[in-house]
């Protein structure tokens, strides 16, 4: 019998949970200040909604099987394809741009390494129905804010933004850079922080590119600054038109007072073949750990795969790397909430006062546990610490003779006020008062 999670999977014990629902909590309180709205699809899809967007290669990326119905199916790898799919159904019928996100499990048979498992969690959000720069930098301007949300600055995390547009424009500026050649200049753009600069030149000369063009591609993935960008595609085949659009994804991000967060990287390019216009990510400040979060603009994709041409910006954002980044900063959930109430019982007979205490308890609201066994009132208490109670109520004969109970703070330093009797008909309105005046 199998003891540990099949590799790439986890097991969330409470502490673990408690990181998680802090994260998809922040996720969604940031996602509706925005004015997106939740949705889901089905963990199980066809196989064609993949295969037909990636091709078959693709597959060997998948955890799919022939089901019972002699159906191709597949755990999905991603949440777009299931989007285009429901916004496709219902697009007459919703009022554009249409705001939506959802936190779906994720599934690829691929190797896993730090920052990469066979399953995660992944906040989605895509703004669909807008072409605008406006629309560009509202989202990024998302993401921005969840990390401001979980208390990252600057200093920790940075968006690196770039747009294909543009370096589009720029390559094009040789003549070389045409059709397939731009792809190909896009993949040797991609892949340059991993690759030593020989390897990249060689692959590139196999393409049959010129020192030239070699030359210019690698200064054109060096660009830092808006400024630079915009000298550049002066000489550019329409390189002005949009240079402005890029500079109005910039400078929104400035009037949004974020852009100390946003560095102009040229260098980015985002492997997806969809992409059709500003691509960013955002990694820690150290780039210690793979991307946080990456997306762009897919204006063809919903056209491809629904049937409805609308335009559409979007990224996704990892619960794994973010929990690593959160974690090294310090910036996890506090400790999980103790108890409220431990009912103890002094003696057997007073179990059955001791339960329909603990039940009008939790009728109150509070978080209540008593022992689910006779056990001394001493191994009670312990167990009342042990859980983090603020409170121990104390049941026994001779408190219910006279209608009382005893309540013990064990939060309250001065003895005289740490434990007093307290009427039972009015112990679980003093205890609910006193967690209200706690909390205020």
């Amino acid at each position: 019998m199998k003891t540990t999670a099949l590799p790439g999977f986890r097991d969330f014990y409470p502490d673990d949970l408690a990181l998680r629902s802090h994260i998809f909590a922040t996720w969604r309180s940031v996602a509706g200040r925005y004015g997106f709205e939740e949705y889901d699809g089905p963990p199980l899809e066809p196989l064609d909604l993949y295969t037909g967007k990636s091709g078959d290669e693709i597959v060997g990326q998948l955890y799919n099987f022939t089901d019972k119905g002699d159906r191709e199916v597949a755990l999905r790898p991603e949440m777009t394809p299931t989007l285009a799919r429901m916004v496709a159904a219902r697009a007459n019928g919703l009022r554009k741009p249409i705001r939506w996100f959802s936190i779906p499990q994720l599934f690829r048979y691929e190797r896993q390494q730090r920052g990469r498992l066979r399953e995660h969690f992944q906040l989605n959000c895509d703004l669909i129905g807008e072409p605008g720069p406006l629309g560009d930098a509202e989202i990024i301007a998302l993401a921005i804010d969840v990390m401001r949300a979980f208390g990252l600055t600057a200093k920790d995390v940075r968006v690196r933004l770039s747009d294909r547009r543009v370096l589009v424009s720029l390559l094009q500026k040789y003549e070389q850079f045409q059709g397939e050649r731009v792809r190909i200049g896009f993949d040797a753009i991609d892949k340059m922080e991993r690759l030593s600069r020989q390897e990249t030149v060689r692959r590139l000369e196999e393409a049959f590119f010129g020192p030239q063009e070699i030359d210019h591609l690698f200064r054109v993935s060096q660009l830092r600054t808006l400024p630079a960008v915009l000298d550049e595609l002066e000489s550019c085949p329409n390189g002005p038109a949009v240079g402005r659009t890029f500079a109005a994804v910039v400078n929104a991000l400035g009037d949004m007072g974020l852009a100390e967060f946003v560095d102009v990287d040229l260098s980015i390019v985002r492997g997806l073949l969809y992409y059709t216009g500003t691509v960013f990510e955002l990694f820690d400040a150290g780039r210690t750990l793979r991307a946080i979060c990456g997306g762009g603009r897919y204006d063809n994709l919903l056209l491809a795969f629904g049937g409805v041409d609308l335009p559409a910006i979007g990224f996704g954002m990892g619960d794994v790397v973010l929990a690593e980044l959160l974690k090294e900063r310090g910036l996890g959930p506090t400790a999980t909430a103790g108890l409220d109430v431990f009912v103890a019982a002094v003696t057997a007979d007073d179990l059955p006062h001791v339960l329909a205490l603990a039940h009008e308890l939790r009728d109150a609201g509070l978080r209540v546990e008593y022992a689910l066994s006779v056990v001394p009132l001493r191994k009670q208490l312990d167990l009342a610490a042990a859980r983090r109670a603020r409170y121990a109520v104390v049941v026994g004969p001779d408190e219910r003779a006279r209608g009382e109970v005893v309540l013990r703070d064990f939060e309250e330093k001065e003895k005289a006020k740490a434990q007093r009797a307290v009427a039972r008909d009015a112990v679980a309105a003093e205890i609910v008062g006193l967690a209200g005046q706690a909390a205020s």
